[in-house]
């Protein structure tokens, strides 16, 4: 079944709002010769090789590294085998990473007020992240809150920063995708579908690593601005 119409006419979940990311920021990636459409009718699903050098990767390690804390869960139903990685929120005002923050909106052509901070998550052997969805839900509790914060989340950047031997694939199981890690890799992807409604077919895990570590970096973009 075609992207284009996975949901029927008059969905009530379907958001103008949110829509209009469907179209801006495929246009503004469709326009970089640098970036990359995965063939699929799935999801808007990019990636950009070397998007990230490898001092700009070293220098966020060393931030996760210093900074890691037990990764966590909106849903007040936890799952504690569910997400087992380590993370630490990135000060967007740092030296180091505000080039990176705004460079990432600058890609997709979001305005970086609508962008949370950015996120970096630490996997060892063995850690994962169960699939899941990067958008919201508005059955969870959480809703309400959110709703307030920037409202739904559109568009997810996430940049590998280190070369994985082996495991920690990025795996969206329904579109049928699975990406390794690849030191400076970005890859993005829109969580709605072109109505501006959750798009099912983005759920993704982040595998268990094998062998190594792993390091990334993700930045979610809201409909509206972040408000933290």
């Amino acid at each position: 079944m075609s992207f284009f119409s996975r949901k029927p006419k008059g969905n009530p979940a379907a958001s103008p709002a949110r829509a209009r990311f469907g179209v801006s920021v495929p246009q503004h990636l469709d326009a970089n010769p640098a970036v990359t459409r995965v063939a699929t009718d799935a999801a808007q699903i990019y990636y950009q090789a070397d998007f990230l050098t490898p001092a700009q990767c070293d220098a966020l390690i060393a931030m996760i590294d210093a900074n890691r804390r037990p990764s966590t869960l909106l849903s007040d139903r936890p799952d504690y085998g569910f997400r087992t990685s380590e993370s630490c929120d990135m000060n967007r005002w740092s030296p180091d990473v505000q080039p990176i923050d705004e460079s990432i909106a600058r890609l997709l052509g979001i305005p970086p007020e609508q962008g949370e901070t950015m996120q970096g998550q630490r996997y060892a052997p063995g850690q994962q992240f169960r699939a899941h969805h990067d958008y919201f839900h508005e059955t969870e509790s959480y809703w309400e809150k959110v709703k307030v914060h920037g409202g739904q989340r559109t568009w997810t950047a996430m940049i590998y920063l280190n070369d994985v031997p082996e495991g920690g694939a990025t795996w969206f199981p329904q579109a049928g995708i699975r990406v390794a890690p690849r030191r400076g890799l970005l890859l993005a992807w829109n969580n709605m579908l072109l109505d501006g409604s959750p798009n099912d077919a983005t759920l993704h895990e982040g595998m268990p690593v094998v062998e190594g570590v792993k390091y990334v970096i993700t930045k979610w973009f809201r409909e509206g601005n972040w408000v933290s």
